[in-house]
């Protein structure tokens, strides 16, 4: 299960992929359009900066905009500087492994094995959909 921290930072990543123009948006008004305490949401901005992701401009008129074009920006990036590893068990994942205190012999484990499967079906999505893909199509029922 992601974190709220991950699903804020994914709806305000989405909210300014919405946006047409590169003009930056105020934390403020993406707190009030996605419903995420500002406080919050402030600091996630500030990770999602640190990441490259969005770009901060200061002043008045200042805000966030996206880095890079939504279509070059996937959900598993960013849930991997937000979250970390995708992965279950950290035995399986491929950018920040770890092994098992527990484990025997990972080459019979059973567990890792199904968890890999998990992990590799899991990024193979959320590493090949972008911001534009989830503002560009049409809403699917969740099944």
């Amino acid at each position: 299960m992601i974190s709220q921290r991950c699903r804020y930072a994914l709806k305000a990543m989405i909210n300014l992929a919405r946006q047409d123009t590169v003009v930056p948006k105020q934390v403020a008004v993406i707190s009030a359009e996605e419903t995420i305490p500002r406080k919050f949401l402030e600091g996630i901005m500030s990770e999602l900066r640190q990441g490259g992701f969005v770009e901060a401009l200061r002043g008045k008129t200042g805000g966030y905009r996206l880095a890079r074009p939504a279509e070059l920006i996937t959900f598993g990036e960013i849930m991997r500087v937000v979250d970390g590893p995708l992965a279950l068990l950290p035995c399986v994942s491929q950018h920040f492994y770890k092994r098992c205190e527990d484990c025997r012999d990972e080459k019979a484990c059973e567990l890792r094995r199904i968890m890999a499967r998990v992990r590799r079906e899991a990024s193979d999505v959320l590493d090949r959909t972008t911001l534009g893909d989830a503002v560009s199509q049409p809403q699917l029922g969740i099944v």
